[in-house]
């Protein structure tokens, strides 16, 4: 199957996607600061650049997109119908590189929570699983 769109069409699309300042990301910010917690954003000191940083606490979140990051629980994952030897490895790399950046985090003692965009969808449950992460 060619892709509906040419390829400036194409690349003005994917330039478009954001990796700072979701949506998702801005979500979890704002129900940690409802919360009363105060943060840092992308602790470029810090492996991975997290999204969050709560250096008081020793915390860092990740807030992962579910279809860049390959989170395979919420729904089956599927690969661009175009160049997809290029996508397969640029997903294999993205999960490579969540997997190396979160273990160096924890390796410097740092306690590291991952948000999937899916989890966002029940507010109330995310609050509890934020408290009780920034609790330990």
């Amino acid at each position: 199957m060619s892709d509906p769109l040419t390829p400036t069409q194409r690349s003005e699309r994917m330039a478009r996607v954001r990796s700072k300042d979701t949506k998702p990301e801005k979500v979890v910010r704002s129900l940690l600061h409802r919360m009363g917690y105060r943060f840092r954003l992308h602790g470029k000191a810090l492996p991975g650049k997290p999204d969050i940083v709560l250096p008081r606490h020793r915390k860092a979140v990740f807030v992962h997109g579910c279809f860049w990051h390959r989170h395979g629980v919420c729904r089956p994952l599927s690969l661009p119908a175009t160049n997809t030897e290029f996508w397969a490895e640029k997903f294999a790399a993205n999960v490579t590189r969540d997997r190396r950046k979160l273990r160096a985090l924890r390796n410097a003692g740092w306690g590291v929570l991952v948000v999937w965009e899916c989890q966002l969808k029940d507010r109330d449950r995310l609050e509890r699983r934020l408290r009780a992460f920034l609790a330990e």
